[in-house]
């Protein structure tokens, strides 16, 4: 009986074995919960993703699945089979809240110089005129209203309507690092690239995240985050209104101060992620580029799907093919 019970248990730990080996390296099941990627992928979509083509990886986090319960550990990736390129549907960590998985459309590859304008994707001064069709709900914003909380606001990138033009680094740019450093562009790139930035000035030091306290918050339902931000706490994100040009001379980069810097060379290539649901999706033109260090794989098809309204099923979306 006790050898029967233990060939039984072992027989169980290899197929786990199997179906955890198969989940974290060749394909893995998504739920859209979102109405982002309207309408090629819909809210209560179940996918597919393929995690191999972009190059299979290691487990990078070992944990409680559905908590913050849990480790980082380093991660083996192997090669490729293709890289993402315009128009993908790939999947990816969420760059202010690494516990979150997006999906979204590539629209932009390293090296790559995109805007958008009036609503219309321009890539490399050629206007983008998609095979599938993007979903519009609202008006476009006029230049003349400005949304704050756009990547790198400035002059020309205004609201989602209007932004760009903008550069999409690749591996190898060079840029240079001196007082007029633009913090919104260049931090996120050096912290999502695995070095420390933190602001130091005398006693008081401040250490930069790219964990957001908004998204962290809302995902938890926990106001408590933002205790461990500036003013009360000790981290500070790139993007924080409280930093500006005057701080530069109290940067530190990997406990080096930055004016022994003169310049920062990427180490990896990036890729700017937009939802086809234009007016409604969270996407690049509000947090920036997605790291290739990032990308978890390429969603393929859709297995199931449910109207999460009246929860019935919706048996014509089963087998959908994503593209």
């Amino acid at each position: 009986m006790k050898n029967k019970f233990l060939v039984e248990l072992r027989a169980i730990a290899i197929i786990v074995t199997i179906v955890l080996t198969i989940k974290v390296t060749l394909v893995e099941a998504y739920i859209v919960p979102t109405g982002s990627m309207e309408n090629t992928i819909m809210t209560g979509d179940f996918l597919v993703g393929s995690r191999f083509v972009y190059g299979m990886r290691t487990p990078d986090w070992i944990g409680i699945p559905y908590t913050d319960i849990g480790f980082f550990i380093p991660y083996i990736k192997f090669p490729e089979f293709k890289i993402p390129k315009k128009n993908d549907i790939f999947i990816f960590k969420y760059p202010r809240d690494k516990y979150v998985k997006y999906v979204k459309r590539c629209l932009a590859g390293p090296g790559d110089t995109l805007l958008v304008t009036e609503k219309k994707v321009f890539l490399n001064n050629e206007q983008i005129k998609p095979e599938y069709k993007p979903k519009f709900i609202t008006p476009v914003m006029p230049k003349s209203y400005r949304q704050p909380d756009i990547f790198l606001s400035s002059e020309t990138n205004i609201n989602k309507d209007n932004t760009g033009p903008i550069y999409i680094p690749k591996k190898g740019d060079i840029f240079p690092i001196h007082e007029d450093t633009n913090w919104r562009f260049l931090l996120p790139i050096i912290l999502m690239e695995g070095n420390s930035a933190k602001l130091i000035n005398g006693d008081v030091s401040y250490t930069f995240t790219l964990q957001d306290p908004h998204d962290i918050s809302r995902r938890k339902g926990d106001n408590n985050i933002y205790d461990k931000y500036f003013p009360s706490g000790n981290l500070i994100t790139p993007w924080s209104k409280h930093i500006s040009s005057e701080h530069f001379k109290y940067l530190f980069i990997n406990d080096i101060p930055i004016n022994e810097f003169s310049d920062y060379k990427t180490k990896q290539n990036y890729y700017w992620a937009m939802g086809d649901n234009r007016d409604d999706s969270l996407d690049s033109r509000y947090w920036g580029y997605v790291p290739e260090n990032f990308i978890l794989g390429e969603a393929v098809f859709c297995y199931f799907s449910i109207n999460l309204n009246n929860w019935k099923p919706r048996w014509d979306r089963i087998g959908v093919l994503l593209k």
